[in-house]
């Protein structure tokens, strides 16, 4: 059995998971440990619980340490430092004119390394970029190209319902996502309408997606002849949440709207 916690590093970033063994810790807590990347200061979001060791799987790393005040105002102080650096970046792209877009900067903990994260429509050649910055910031340069969904979950904004970001305050990762998904569940296949501020299709498509289909699987379908306590008619639209649907009626032309609970035998 082992103590394992979850830890996030920064936003709503992913949760990892670090061996919490000889540890007390609270919800919130800061706490230092070493990365692949180097050290860095994550905070925990699970709290530590045993769970068994599954064979074959790699030794989680242990925490280093709950993090000090000195930890944290250090960190504090990379902060202040990534603005800088943030603000030499993007005169230096204006400088080389270079077709890039700063997004944002990570100062590792211990200073070893500072990460830029951009977007590019094409292969960007950013050596005169990286020689400027290892050259003002005497350190580790890593140029971190990201696409328009990791942009949005990293600055952040309002989306067309009025709050803040899904991917930027509780998503973890990115699920596909895909047109069907918004024609399923009856909405305007409108680009304005389906597309989040990054330009691609709403991550919350995704989210209600398997309830409808399931609160859709016993519905008739659209276009099939069925039995109304109207008489026979053509199924032309249905109200998934409603659970009815509306019917042409052979008879008369009329169009009708029929709880899906009071029909009978469907499709001659």
């Amino acid at each position: 059995m082992k103590k394992v916690v979850g830890i996030r590093f920064r936003g709503a970033g992913k949760v990892y998971h670090f061996n919490a063994e000889g540890f007390e810790l609270q919800l919130m807590e800061k706490v230092l440990v070493e990365t692949e990347r180097g050290l860095v200061i994550g905070t925990v979001v699970v709290l530590p619980k045993s769970t068994e060791e599954k064979q074959g799987a790699h030794p989680l790393k242990p925490l280093m340490r709950i993090a000090s005040e000195d930890d944290i105002n250090k960190e504090e102080e990379n902060q202040k430092k990534e603005i800088e650096a943030k603000v030499y970046c993007k005169s230096c792209i204006e400088k080389h004119a270079l077709d890039m877009n700063l997004v944002d900067v990570e100062y590792l903990f211990d200073g070893s390394k500072i990460i830029f994260y951009f977007t590019a429509d094409e292969r960007v050649d950013f050596r005169t970029l990286v020689r400027d910055l290892a050259s003002k910031f005497r350190t580790r340069i890593e140029m971190c190209q990201i696409g328009v969904r990791n942009k949005a979950k990293l600055i952040g904004g309002i989306g067309s319902c009025g709050r803040e970001l899904c991917c930027n305050t509780f998503m973890t990762s990115f699920e596909p996502v895909s047109v069907k998904m918004a024609k399923d569940q009856n909405i305007s296949l409108n680009p304005s309408k389906i597309s989040g501020v990054c330009g691609r299709l709403m991550c919350c498509l995704k989210f209600e997606y398997e309830t409808y289909l399931e609160m859709k699987k016993d519905m008739p379908k659209v276009g099939k002849r069925i039995n109304t306590p109207e008489g026979m008619g053509k199924v032309i639209r249905q109200n998934i949440l409603g659970n009815t649907i509306v019917v042409v009626l052979e008879d008369d032309g009329t169009e009708k709207e029929i709880q899906v609970d009071s029909l009978k035998d469907i499709d001659i």
